[in-house]
C-alpha cells in the first residue's frame, strides 16, 4: 500500500527491494465499526497503520471513567506501545469507531525488518520521538490552556475527522465532562456569531 510507503519515505529513502520486504511483513486486516483491535490486560501483539477509518485508544479508569489517550485515522500510527515493546500485558482499549481498515506488523515481524533494513530503526525512532513529543506537549497544555484553548488545538490536530468523532469521546479527550464540553461550544458559538 503507497500510503505506508509514502508514510516511511518522510523520514528514511527504502530502495525497491526494501519496500517489497517492509511490505510483506504486514498484512491488511478490517475491523467493524465498535470492535476492538485490544482490550485492557492484552498484549499489544501488533503496531498498527490506518488505511481507512478511525481508531480510538482510551484507558478507564478505577471509577469506571473511560478516558481517551488518542484517535488515528487515514495515515495515522496507532498501538499501546508500552504493551507492544515489551510484550506485556497493557492499561488500553482500542476500538475502531466507523469500519476501518489497518496495515499490521507484529514485534517479531518488526524487529526481523530492522535487522534486515537497518534504517527503519531510524524511522521507529522518529516515530517514537514524535510520539513522546506530543505525548509531553499534550500534558503541558492539559496544565497551562483552558478547556476551550486545548478544543481549539484539538479541532487543529484532528482537522480531517473532527466532525466524524462522537462529542463524548472529545469532551474525555479534553479531559472535560460531555456537559461541560456542550455548553463551552454553545459559548464558543455565541462568540463568534458576536464578531
Amino acid at each position: 500500500m503507497r500510503l505506508l510507503l509514502d508514510n516511511v519515505a518522510k523520514f528514511v529513502n527504502l530502495s525497491k527491494e526494501e519496500e517489497r520486504i517492509l511490505m510483506e511483513s504486514f498484512v491488511i486486516d478490517k475491523y467493524p465499526a465498535k470492535s476492538f483491535l485490544l482490550r485492557e490486560g492484552e498484549i499489544c501483539k501488533d503496531n498498527v497503520f490506518v488505511l481507512s477509518g478511525i481508531l480510538k485508544n482510551y484507558m478507564v479508569d478505577d471509577d469506571l471513567k473511560e478516558h481517551t489517550l488518542s484517535f488515528a485515522s487515514r495515515g495515522w500510527w496507532s498501538g499501546d506501545m508500552y504493551s507492544f515493546i515489551s510484550q506485556q500485558p497493557g492499561n488500553s482499549f482500542i476500538v475502531a469507531l466507523e469500519e476501518t481498515t489497518v496495515m499490521k506488523q507484529t514485534r517479531e515481524e518488526q524487529l526481523k525488518i530492522f535487522d534486515r533494513i537497518p534504517k527503519m530503526e531510524r524511522f521507529y525512532r522518529i516515530l517514537i520521538e514524535r510520539s513522546l513529543v506530543a505525548t509531553q506537549q499534550r500534558m503541558l497544555n492539559n496544565m497551562q490552556l483552558s478547556a476551550e484553548e486545548r478544543y481549539l488545538r484539538f479541532m487543529e490536530r484532528y482537522s480531517d475527522i473532527k466532525y466524524q468523532l462522537p462529542q463524548k469521546d472529545i469532551a474525555s479527550y479534553l479531559g472535560i465532562t460531555p456537559q461541560f464540553f456542550s455548553k463551552m461550544k454553545a459559548r464558543m458559538l455565541r462568540s463568534e456569531s458576536k464578531l
